[in-house]
C-alpha cells in the first residue's frame, strides 16, 4: 500500500477572484521512497506539501496516508495522527531556545507520553543516526546551521513516523552544510528505508531523491526518475527547470563531488 496517495486533488482559494492553486492532481509515494517536488515560484508546491501535512484541507480529492485519510479526524484525532505518522524538517529549523537539543528531539515522544526509558534509547539511536551525540545538552543558537538542521531530523524521525515532510531543508544552508543535511536524508533513506517527501528550488537537493515530480501552474507537468547516475539526473533536473521557466541556465555546469 502506498504511504501516500493523493487522488484529483484540488486546491481553490476563495475570494473576490477565485484562485486555484491546485488542479486535478494525481500523486503517490511507495513506501522507503525519497520522491522531490519542485516547480517554479507560486506554482503551487507548498500548497501541495500543505494538504499533505494536514496544515490546509483539499477542495476536492482526497489524501491518504497509510490508507487514512487525515482531512476527515477530528482535531484530537489529527493532533496524534500528526505526530505519530508525519514528521516535519523546515527551512527555519523551527527548533525551541528554551529547550536542549536532546528536549528538542524528544519533544514528539514526550507529547506523545513515553517512558523516559524509552525516550533515551530512541534519543541515543537518533543522536548516533545524524552525528549530533556531543551537542546533545547545547542550545540551538549555539549551533551552526547544519547542526541545527541536522537536530531537526532527529526530531523528525524520532517517532519513527510513516512519511517524512521536508520543506527546503537547505534553504538556510551553505553549500557545504546542505551537502552533509541530503546526504543524511538520502542515508536515512537507504538505510533505515525512511520514506521522504522533499519540497525544494535546489536542483543540487533534488539529486538525492529517487524521483522528481515537477509541478507548473498548479498541475503536474513532468516526472524523471534518477536510474544509476546522479550526475546525469542532475543535468536533467536542470534541463526540466530550464524548460518549464526556471532560472536554471546558470547551474547547468555544476559538478557534483
Amino acid at each position: 500500500m502506498e504511504i501516500l496517495k493523493a487522488t484529483s486533488v484540488s486546491k481553490v482559494y476563495p475570494g473576490k477572484v477565485a484562485t486555484e492553486a491546485l488542479s486535478d492532481i494525481h500523486l503517490s509515494i511507495d513506501p522507503g521512497e525519497f520522491v522531490g517536488i519542485m516547480g517554479p515560484s507560486g506554482s503551487g508546491k507548498t500548497t501541495l506539501l500543505n494538504l499533505v501535512s494536514t496544515i490546509d484541507s483539499p477542495s476536492a480529492g482526497e489524501v491518504l496516508i497509510n490508507g487514512k485519510n487525515p482531512h476527515r479526524m477530528k482535531r484530537k484525532e489529527l493532533a496524534v495522527f500528526r505526530r505519530t505518522e508525519l514528521g516535519f524538517v523546515f527551512q527555519d529549523f523551527n527548533l525551541l531556545d528554551t529547550l536542549t537539543v536532546a528536549e528538542n528531539i524528544i519533544l514528539p515522544l514526550t507529547l506523545e507520553g513515553k517512558r523516559p526509558a524509552e525516550m533515551e534509547v530512541r534519543l541515543k539511536q537518533a543522536a548516533e543516526r545524524l552525528g549530533i551525540e556531543a551537542i546533545l545538552n547545547k542550545r540551538p543558537y549555539e549551533l551552526s546551521g547544519g547542526q541545527r538542521q541536522r537536530t531537526a531530523i532527529a526530531r523528525a524521525i524520532i517517532a519513527r513516523p510513516s512519511l517524512v515532510l521536508a520543506d527546503e531543508p537547505t534553504g538556510s544552508l551553505d553549500s557545504n552544510a546542505s551537502r552533509t543535511v541530503m546526504e543524511t536524508l538520502e542515508e536515512l533513506n537507504r538505510s533505515d528505508g525512511t520514506t521522504l517527501m522533499l519540497v525544494t528550488h535546489d536542483p543540487l537537493a533534488a539529486s538525492y531523491c529517487h524521483r522528481v515530480v515537477f509541478i507548473k501552474d498548479g498541475k503536474l507537468a513532468g516526472e524523471i526518475c534518477r536510474g544509476d547516475s546522479r550526475q546525469a539526473f542532475f543535468q536533467n533536473i536542470i534541463d526540466m527547470l530550464s524548460f518549464w521557466g526556471g532560472n536554471a541556465n546558470e547551474l547547468s555546469s555544476i559538478r557534483l563531488s
